[in-house]
């Protein structure tokens, strides 16, 4: 059985910058053996996540199941103010549906990060929040996590051109697909139906 790879990036604006760099990531993750799926742009135009609030639109149950179901998970986000987006942090917010899951809530898989910005602090901000919020959820950030600058000679007309950095975005998809291999027939035995 292929791990299951979730990816969640972007902002709202279809084919930005941190939503390309999450589909380099995933590719790396499919040629590495891994099935993926991806949440960007329009997947993530969620209500803002509310525990209090029982029930969920169908948007949010889908994310939320490819959450449960997930071996790894590959997170994007673009820098705003030297942070994570809110939209990027909205959609990991409803990762609390899975606190009473039998694997609680990202337990012991892979979560690669991608931090992009148009500067270097912000971009290193960015990935230092996402590995932040991995531990939080009880994930296990890869040994490799992208801080990845937007440049007039890296990303050109909505692609990612330079050599190294699309060598750096398909590192992280790597890892996640081979720990997420190593770890999967552990994890999908402690998962909650």
């Amino acid at each position: 059985m292929k791990p299951l790879i979730v990816g969640v990036g972007g902002t709202l604006r279809p084919g930005s910058s941190s939503e390309t760099a999450l589909q380099l990531a995933l590719e790396a993750a499919r040629r590495n053996g891994a099935e993926t799926v991806s949440f960007a742009a329009k997947d993530l135009q969620l209500p803002y996540y509310d525990p209090s609030v029982q029930e969920r639109t169908l948007d949010q149950e889908r994310l939320v199941d490819a959450f449960r179901r997930a071996d790894g998970i590959l997170i994007a986000s673009p820098g705003y103010h030297g942070a994570v987006s809110g939209l990027i942090k909205n959609a990991i917010d409803h990762a609390e549906d899975l606190a009473r899951d039998r694997r609680v809530y990202f337990s012991d898989i892979p979560v690669g990060c991608i931090g992009v910005a148009y500067g270097a602090q912000a971009a290193t901000c960015v990935l230092h929040n996402l590995r932040t919020i991995a531990h939080a959820l009880r994930g296990v950030p890869t040994p490799y996590g992208a801080a990845i600058v937007v440049g007039e000679s890296s990303y050109i007309q909505g692609r990612w051109v330079d050599p190294a950095t699309r060598e750096r975005l398909a590192l992280v998809g790597t890892q996640v697909s081979t720990l997420a291999a190593a770890l999967a027939p552990g994890i999908r035995s402690s998962r909650s139906a």
